[in-house]
C-alpha cells in the first residue's frame, strides 16, 4: 500500500530529488525520474518532476515498491571522520533557524592546505536535534574574531545569504589601529584586486588597492568612525563594510596610514604593538544586524582576551554600546 509522508520543516524549500537523496539514498536518480513520469510519486496528489521544490507540510506519495523495498535501507555508514572538536562554547545565540557564534581568533572558517581544524569541520557539533548539517552563511578571516552566522536549515541559509547579497545587513567591526585617522568619520572607497604570486586562499592571500578599471578589481567601500584615541599612537576604530571583499577592512584602514595592530601582512613593522599590547590581529566582528522574515536578528560579540587586555591598558570601554553608524533619517514631506 502507498504511503503519504509529510515534509518536515528541515526539508522546506529543497528539491524532490534532494529529499529522496536524504531519506531514500538507495533510489537512483534514474529510478526516481521513472516513478515521477509514471505518476507513482506525487506531491499533494499532483504530478511533479525531480526539480520541483517542496514546502513544509506538503505530502509526498510513496508507491508500495518504495515503501516495502528492503533495498532502501541505507548501507552501513563509513566510519565517521575524527571530530575536530565542539563549538558549543562559542554560541552567542540560537533558535530553530540560526546559530550565531563568537569565533575565536586563530580558528579558520573553512579548510585549506595544512589546516587540521576549522569551523566548517566542527559544524556537526551544532546539529543538536536537527537531521541536517548546519551551514556557514559567510566567512571571517582566520585571525579575525567575532560574530559568525550559521544556518540550521536550507531556508534560513538561503534567506540570510540573500540579505547579505542585497546589503540588508549591517556588520560592525572593532579594530585597534596604530596612529589616528585624520578624519573622525569617513568612507574609504578603493577597489581591491588580488596580488600575484600568493596562494589562492588563507594566510598567503594578499589584496591591494587598484583602479576600478583594472583587470580583476572589485569595487569596495568601508565606512569608519573613531571611537576613542590613546594620544596619537593608537585609535579604536569601528568599521562597517558596505561591500564584502577579502581583507577589505584591513586593506582600507592600512591605506589611511593607520594599519590594524598585529596585521603584519598589510602594516608591516608599523603594526607591531608596544609594551603589553599583543602582536595579534586586533580586528573583531563586533555585531550584526540582519533581516529575517520574522524580524531583524541583532547579536553582539564580546572581545577576545588579547583585545580585552588592550582595551583595559588603553582605558577604552569594552562594553560601549554606542552605534557610530546610525541609520540615515528620511525627510518627511
Amino acid at each position: 500500500m502507498a504511503e503519504l509522508v509529510a515534509i518536515a520543516p528541515d526539508d522546506d524549500g529543497i528539491r524532490i530529488d534532494r529529499w529522496f537523496k536524504r531519506h531514500y539514498p538507495a533510489i537512483t536518480h534514474v529510478r526516481l525520474e521513472k516513478l515521477l513520469r509514471k505518476g507513482e510519486v506525487r506531491l499533494d496528489g499532483k504530478r511533479a518532476d525531480a526539480g520541483t521544490r517542496i514546502a513544509a507540510g506538503q505530502q509526498i506519495r510513496l508507491p508500495p515498491q518504495v515503501v516495502h523495498d528492503k533495498t532502501q535501507l541505507p548501507a552501513k555508514p563509513a566510519a565517521p571522520a575524527k571530530p575536530m572538536g565542539s563549538l558549543e562554547d562559542a554560541i552567542l545565540y540560537m533558535d530553530k533557524q540560526v546559530i550565531v557564534l563568537n569565533k575565536p581568533p586563530g580558528l579558520a572558517t573553512q579548510g585549506g592546505s595544512g589546516l587540521t581544524k576549522h569551523v566548517d569541520g566542527m559544524l556537526d557539533s551544532l546539529a543538536f536535534e536537527k537531521t541536517t548539517r548546519p551551514k556557514l552563511v559567510h566567512r571571517l578571516d582566520r585571525d579575525t574574531s567575532g560574530v559568525l552566522l550559521v544556518a540550521r536549515t536550507a531556508t534560513a541559509a538561503s534567506g540570510l545569504a540573500t540579505a547579505l547579497a542585497q546589503r540588508d545587513a549591517s556588520k560592525i567591526y572593532w579594530a585597534l589601529v596604530r596612529g589616528v585617522p585624520k578624519q573622525k568619520h569617513g568612507f574609504v572607497k578603493a577597489a581591491l584586486v588580488k596580488e600575484g604570486g600568493h596562494g589562492p586562499r588563507g594566510r598567503d592571500e594578499r589584496m591591494t588597492t587598484a583602479e576600478e578599471t583594472d583587470e580583476g578589481a572589485k569595487f569596495a567601500l568601508t565606512e569608519y568612525a573613531v571611537m576613542a584615541t590613546a594620544g596619537t599612537e593608537y585609535a579604536w576604530v569601528a568599521a562597517r563594510p558596505v561591500t564584502g571583499r577579502t581583507h577589505q577592512i584591513r586593506v582600507h584602514l592600512a591605506s589611511l596610514g593607520t594599519p590594524i595592530v598585529g596585521d603584519f601582512k598589510y602594516g608591516g613593522a608599523d603594526s607591531r604593538g608596544r609594551g603589553e599590547i599583543a602582536d595579534k590581529l586586533h580586528l573583531h566582528a563586533r555585531s550584526i544586524d540582519i533581516h529575517r522574515p520574522d524580524g531583524r536578528l541583532k547579536v553582539t560579540a564580546p572581545l577576545p582576551p588579547h583585545m580585552l587586555k588592550s582595551w583595559s591598558l588603553l582605558g577604552f570601554d569594552p562594553d560601549d554600546k554606542r552605534n557610530p553608524f546610525p541609520p540615515k533619517r528620511t525627510r518627511r514631506t
